[in-house]
C-alpha cells in the first residue's frame, strides 16, 4: 500500500487549480482501491455563490473529486501517468446520493474501489465522508481515450 503527496498527484492528473480536488492519497492498492483526502477551504471559488449565507460544496464537485481519485487509481494500476495525448473521461454516474452537506473546514475522505474493468471502461464504487459521516456515494464509469491526430491536445 502506498501514499502520494501533491507532487505525485499532479503527475497523475491533468487537473490544476481551481479544479484539482485531491490533496493527498493516504492509501493506494493498485488494481483495488484508493483513499484520498480533499481539504475544503472557504477560498474555493464556488463558495462565492453556492450559497452566500451557508457555503456548501456542490455535489457535482464531490462526485468529481471521487472521479479524480479513481483516475489516480487507474493510472497507478496501468503504470501510467497523465499526458497531453490522452484524456481520462467520465462516461457514467449511477446511483449518486448526497447525505450530508460539505463546507469550509471539512476534510473530505474519498474512498474508491474498482468494481469492474471491461475493455477500456473502468467501473468504481465511490464513497465520500466527513468525520466518519457519509457525505455522498456513487457508482462511476470512466475511460482513458487517446487523442487522435485531428484532435487538439487539451490546454
Amino acid at each position: 500500500m502506498s501514499t502520494l503527496d501533491i507532487r505525485a498527484i499532479l503527475e497523475h492528473l491533468p487537473h490544476r487549480y481551481p479544479f484539482l480536488l485531491v490533496d493527498r492519497v493516504i492509501e493506494l492498492e493498485p488494481g483495488k482501491r484508493i483513499v484520498a483526502l480533499k481539504n475544503v477551504t472557504i477560498n474555493e471559488p464556488h463558495f462565492v455563490g453556492h450559497f452566500t449565507h451557508v457555503p456548501v460544496m456542490p455535489g457535482v464537485l464531490i462526485v468529481e473529486a471521487l472521479a479524480q481519485a479513481a483516475g489516480i487509481l487507474s493510472f497507478q494500476t496501468m503504470g501510467r501517468r497523465s499526458d497531453e495525448r490522452s484524456v481520462y473521461y467520465f462516461v457514467g454516474i449511477d446511483g449518486a446520493r448526497f447525505k450530508r452537506p460539505v463546507g469550509p473546514g471539512d476534510q473530505l475522505r474519498l474512498e474508491v474501489e474498482i468494481t469492474r474493468t471491461v475493455r477500456s471502461i473502468w467501473k468504481y464504487r465511490g464513497v465520500a465522508s466527513v468525520d466518519g459521516q457519509l457525505a455522498a456515494e456513487a457508482e462511476l464509469m470512466c475511460t482513458l481515450r487517446s487523442l487522435g491526430d485531428d484532435e487538439p491536445a487539451p490546454g
